[in-house]
């Protein structure tokens, strides 16, 4: 899965003289927290987010008044208080986004094609992607083993899934504390649990959580 297969295309966006108001009204209208910022040659200079603009807007401990406090909000522009922007180009793999997102601690990215944006990739589409490899919403089989991380293992669990006319939706691999082991996910029907689940411990494999979902 590529990042242009989840991203937002043709993100709304600003410019650095967009005020205070009008770029947290656009978010309010749009149900968005990120605005990619373009100067007049339609290049990508900044981000602003939604955060960013509540962090300038004057505390509780502020001296000044209401009035004051409207006033300098009235005339701040988004180029005071965006960000440099991180950005992805379109083919790269979802995991690298999310990598990067983490890496930096950040919510979104921008997402390039020949140096123009094309989209935009939030933490929200992430997510989402990842409830759809665990198969969130469908009524199946979820089975997690913890096995020895060697050659040949995942394929020797599959092939027993096979034989008992399972027939798998998804498969998900996760490390633990141990680095001798790792821990893997299926979703399947086809197989009644209890005829699965008897014949992984009779291969010795350790069931660590099933259920349907």
């Amino acid at each position: 899965m590529l990042v242009r297969d989840r991203m937002t295309p043709n993100p709304i966006t600003a410019t650095p003289d967009t005020f205070f108001p009008d770029a947290l009204r656009i978010m309010r209208e749009k149900g968005i927290r990120y605005l990619p910022v373009m100067d007049k040659k339609s290049k990508l200079i900044g981000i602003v987010t939604q955060m960013d603009l509540l962090r300038a807007a004057p505390s509780s401990a502020s001296t000044l008044t209401v009035f004051e406090a409207n006033y300098l909000l009235a005339r701040l522009q988004v180029g005071e208080v965006m960000s440099s922007p991180i950005t992805v180009p379109e083919d790269a793999p979802l995991e690298e986004a999310a990598r990067v997102m983490v890496d930096k601690g950040i919510g979104c990215l921008p997402v390039m094609r020949n140096g123009a944006l094309v989209g935009i990739i939030t933490e929200t589409d992430i997510f989402k992607a990842f409830l759809e490899v665990l198969g969130s919403g469908e009524h199946v089989l979820r089975i997690t083993l913890q096995m020895p991380d060697v050659p040949g293992e995942l394929a020797r669990m599959t092939g027993v899934i096979a034989e008992l006319g399972g027939n798998l939706h998804s498969v998900a691999s996760f490390h633990g504390a141990d680095p001798e082991h790792v821990y893997i996910t299926f979703r399947l029907d086809g197989v009644e649990q209890d005829t699965l689940v008897l014949a992984l411990e009779e291969m010795g494999e350790r069931v660590v959580h099933v259920c349907c979902i």
